[in-house]
């Protein structure tokens, strides 16, 4: 009996619970379900050499204030202002404690309304910039009272889009591609309201190897260099799919967009997990992200395997 393959649900990379539906082994699998950094540096190896050189690391609590120095000066902005979180997930969920009652525009993401107490017109707006799911960036004169900019470094080569006045939110998840590390960061208003954020915080909130390795990913940061390379592989991508006739829109993000019926069904057993729009309301829309080098013939073959 053929195995099913498991709806994508509210969220993104799932590539392990799709291997583990098709008996398939994860680490042959090509997750692009969850858009990362296809051009991000090594981190498992570098965390792996920060336990060897102070193994002490994960015998102490963390203390998260030089790690937010470091994050606050390549940031351009004043460390009482950066809190660290566990994630953007985390960085989502103290905001809108902060700041319960909120507007979101459909589409856009789902932990925004699972987070606020009420969602309402008029409002402060709830954004994401670029767009999540459909990877557009906002124009400079638009305003929220809150901005989602997990992808808004690879979309620019710049850190912020730089509204002093609103909440900023990043994520260093997908910046460095390391979602088990766990990194975010919220930029506040003012140092008053960061400091409320810091109060909602659990102690010791963002673990001591993800710290440690905050200065030493900072230095192999490349905003520019990553923002050209991808969106170099990010039209290559476009191309050879409309070559074998898939209905591609481009975004600025780091990821493609794909009309197709099934399409995730269908490229599953071949190894690669792509991200289909349905919760967002767009069930024939599938989001793809832009692979990294050594994976991107892997996923060519296989769209060329199922065909549009």
């Amino acid at each position: 009996m053929p195995r099913s393959v498991p709806d994508s649900g509210p969220h993104g990379g799932d590539g392990a619970r799709v291997a583990a539906a098709l008996g398939l082994d994860p680490s042959d699998v090509v997750d692009l379900s969850a858009s990362f950094n296809p051009f991000a540096p090594d981190v498992a190896a570098l965390v792996a050499d920060l336990t060897r050189s102070d193994p002490a690391t994960v015998g102490r609590y963390p203390d998260s204030r030089g790690a937010t120095v470091s994050l606050a000066d390549a940031l351009g902005e004043d460390p009482d202002r950066v809190v660290l979180t566990n994630g953007a997930a985390e960085a989502i969920a103290l905001v809108a404690a902060e700041q319960p009652v909120g507007e979101v525009v459909d589409p856009d993401f789902s932990l925004y309304r699972r987070h606020l107490s009420s969602v309402e017109p008029g409002a402060p707006r709830w954004r994401s910039n670029p767009s999540n799911p459909l990877g557009r960036l906002a124009a400079g004169g638009d305003r929220a009272g809150v901005w989602d900019e997990s992808f808004f470094a690879l979309a620019t080569g710049r850190w912020t889009r730089g509204d002093a006045e609103a909440w900023r939110i990043g994520s260093l998840t997908k910046l460095w591609a390391c979602p088990g590390l766990r990194l975010g960061y919220v930029i506040a208003p003012d140092a008053e309201r960061a400091q409320r954020i810091r109060g909602r915080q659990p102690r010791w909130a963002v673990n001591g190897l993800a710290l440690a390795a905050v200065a030493p990913l900072l230095a192999a940061t490349d905003l520019v260099g990553w923002h050209r390379a991808i969106l170099d592989a990010r039209s290559s991508l476009a191309g050879e799919l409309r070559s074998l006739g898939f209905r591609v829109t481009d975004t600025d993000a780091n990821w493609l967009l794909v009309e197709s019926t099934d399409l995730r069904s269908r490229l599953a057993p071949h190894g690669v997990v792509v991200r289909d729009c349905t919760s967002f309301g767009l069930p024939r829309l599938v989001r793809v992200a832009v692979p990294t080098p050594a994976a991107t013939a892997r996923v060519v073959g296989a769209f060329a395997a199922v065909g549009p």
